[in-house]
Parts: structure tokens; C-alpha cells; sequence
């Protein structure tokens, strides 16, 4: 089965291609691309933007989503982000404002657009990857969880020393096997503003992955 994505992935994932449950998958979200009367996010051509922004052997970093966007205009492929220009949902505010406070910004950034951590090896996961528009978690038991948990998978057994961070209760349960030993996890609260207060804000988790970075002898992240 042809799948259109970054070829370092194409040969991580590599057994995935033809296993049922990816077929099903598939065939599961073609038929909703394909139907006039529903809109889903990402464009098609992003769904896989994560991975193609972001080539296996150069994470160095792994964010960890639930689902894309749901609203117009907003879903790129890459968790949390959202296309420039568009206003800035309340999540990710949260995230800047924390980025501020955390490695001293002078102002909270407003360009919403992370495709400038993706290519400096920031893996910006959702563990859904297609959505329909208004229904947030309507393409959820389809089949993406089972991939991008190979996906982390791949990570946790074939590199050393990535940062996972893991933001809420989904999130964590979600990289709960990730070996300690061999990589960093960070968890807190959400940055949504129903949880954002309770763990989220001032657990800097920006500064602490690029000083796990160096301490590794990896060049770190370039968060503004």
C-alpha cells in the first residue's frame, strides 16, 4: 500500500503498511476525504506533515496530542499548532504564555505556526491523526492510536535520549511503556485553560529539555 510519507518513517513503520488494521484505517479515511458532504481536517496533503517536517533518525523531541483541530482553517498535521494568521486557540496560547515565563521571552509569540519546532526535531504527535469538522474525537477507534503508539514505540526502542512530554492524563497514559532510563519524560496538566493552572503553568518543561539536550551533547530547541 502506498502511503505518502517521509521515507525515514516509511522504514521505521515499515510493518505497518499491510497489517489489517491499517488497511482498514485506510480505507476508513479515504472514504471520508472522499465524501462531498464532509469536511475533514487536515488537508489531506498534511496528514502525515509531522513526520515529513520531522525525519526519524533527527527527533530529538515528542509532543504528544489527542486530535487535530476541528475548525476551520486551523489543523496543519502538527498537534497544537495551527496555520499563521490564524487566531491563536487557547491551548497553545497557554503553551507561549508558558514559554514566556519559562526561558524569559519579552512578549508571548503570536504566530501560531509550529512547523519551526517540527524542523528542529520536535515530533508535534496527535495520537489521532484526521478529524471531522466540528466533531472532535469522531475519527478516534478507527486505527490511529495503534499507529502512532508504533510510532512512539519506535522511538522509545531504536533512539536514546529523546524528550517525551506529555501533557494531561491521555497523554501520559499514552507514553506510560516509554523507558525512563533511556529517554526523559516530562508530564503535567494540560495547557488547556480547564487544567492549565493545576500543574501546567510553571513546570517548565521548555527550558528542562534543552537542558537535558546539552547535558547530552545535543544541540537544543529554539523555542520563540
Amino acid at each position: 500500500m502506498e502511503v505518502k510519507i517521509d521515507n525515514t518513517w516509511r522504514t521505521a513503520l515499515s510493518r505497518q503498511w499491510e497489517e489489517p488494521y491499517f488497511k482498514n484505517l485506510t480505507d476508513f479515511v479515504r472514504e471520508r476525504y472522499r465524501n462531498p458532504a464532509i469536511t475533514v481536517y487536515p488537508p489531506a496533503r498534511k496528514i502525515f506533515a509531522a513526520f515529513d517536517q520531522c525525519p526519524f533518525n533527527m527527533v530529538k523531541v515528542v509532543i504528544i496530542g489527542q486530535d487535530p483541530y476541528h475548525g476551520p482553517n486551523q489543523a496543519n498535521g502538527l498537534c497544537f499548532s495551527v496555520n499563521s494568521g490564524v487566531p491563536l486557540p487557547p491551548s497553545l496560547l497557554n503553551i507561549f504564555k508558558e514559554i514566556k515565563d519559562d526561558i524569559g521571552l519579552p512578549e508571548v509569540p503570536t504566530d501560531g505556526d509550529l512547523s519551526r519546532w517540527a524542523k528542529q526535531g520536535v515530533l508535534l504527535l496527535n495520537a489521532t491523526l484526521t478529524v471531522d469538522a466540528h466533531f472532535p474525537a469522531s475519527h478516534q477507534g478507527k486505527g490511529w492510536e495503534r499507529f502512532t503508539d508504533e510510532v512512539i514505540m519506535r522511538l522509545n526502542s531504536e533512539r536514546n535520549n529523546i524528550v517525551f512530554i506529555l501533557w494531561g492524563s491521555y497523554a501520559i497514559k499514552k507514553g506510560a511503556f516509554i523507558d525512563r532510563q533511556r529517554h526523559l519524560v516530562l508530564t503535567s496538566a494540560h495547557p488547556s485553560p480547564l487544567s492549565a493552572y493545576r500543574g501546567f503553568f510553571g513546570s517548565k518543561p521548555f527550558s528542562r529539555t534543552n537542558q537535558y539536550l546539552i547535558d547530552h551533547n545535543i544541540s537544543p530547541i529554539n523555542w520563540e
